[in-house]
């Protein structure tokens, strides 16, 4: 019964992640008015995370995901747009090293980690003592995931992958470190892929089509997702490339060659 929700797992993902790459590639002028209109989507979702909190069949459980998704896509969109990043703006100063670099690095996006943390817990409030954990379990793995990246950017990876950055975040890249590997990498792999082996037994453990087991695989999948996108910071690959086809940038780049 596991392949259903790894699919589902992989498209929501998929859509998401072009969906975000998409509106932040457009102009900026037209970046409040997608933020607010997801914004207005992820009020929506959260109310769908209370809504399904008792449901513990497994439309409970894609409903949970989906919607934790939906969130952090809003999520995603205001940190790419500049809404909501930290007080630092600016690039690492030069020769900054050891508590002031990681002060300033801090400084950079510490509102939206402070963001990030507070909506996890408010979906595990709204779910609170509720069969269906789908919702707060996804926006958790998630967080996690994303602080694991992006340690391990500021540590230094051999493949940086930063072409996904919009201009106005281009300071952002001073931060980073291009360096052969560092002790958190293999860890953050490893951790990434011990976590989608064990939540793929709790699935197969579970009743066949029951909640748990739907949505144990969804964070199997999604694990999986996260392992191989650490597995890019190694690897001599781009994954930019694999959103250029959703760039509103790349599209308009194409058709004013072909005039």
């Amino acid at each position: 019964m596991s392949i259903p929700p790894l699919l589902f797992a992989l498209v929501m993902w998929f859509i998401g992640t072009a969906a975000v790459v998409w509106l932040d590639s457009r102009p900026r002028a037209t970046f409040r008015t997608s933020f607010t209109l997801a914004g207005i989507v992820a009020a929506i979702a959260t109310g769908a995370v209370y809504w399904s909190a008792a449901d513990a069949t497994w439309g409970g459980a894609y409903c949970g995901f989906a919607a934790a998704i939906l969130i952090w896509g809003w999520h995603e969109m205001a940190f790419l747009m500049g809404f909501v990043a930290g007080p630092n703006r600016l690039p690492c100063p030069p020769g900054a090293t050891g508590w002031t670099r990681l002060r300033s690095a801090t400084a950079t996006v510490i509102h939206h980690e402070i963001a990030i943390a507070l909506t996890a817990l408010l979906l595990f409030a709204l779910t609170w003592g509720e069969p269906n954990q789908a919702a707060p379990l996804t926006f958790l793995l998630l967080f996690v995931l994303r602080l694991s990246a992006k340690f391990n950017l500021y540590l230094g990876v051999p493949n940086l992958s930063d072409e996904v950055f919009p201009a106005h975040l281009a300071y952002l890249k001073s931060y980073f470190r291009k360096r052969a590997g560092n002790p958190l990498l293999p860890a953050s792999i490893l951790g990434s892929g011990a976590l989608a082996v064990w939540t793929w037994t709790l699935a197969e453990a579970a009743p066949v089509q029951s909640g748990a087991a739907v949505t144990a695989t969804l964070l199997a999948g999604l694990s999986a997702l996260g392992m191989v996108e650490h597995l890019f910071l190694v690897l001599p690959l781009r994954d930019a490339k694999l959103w250029q086809w959703a760039s509103a940038k790349t599209k308009a780049a194409k058709a004013a060659a072909n005039d």
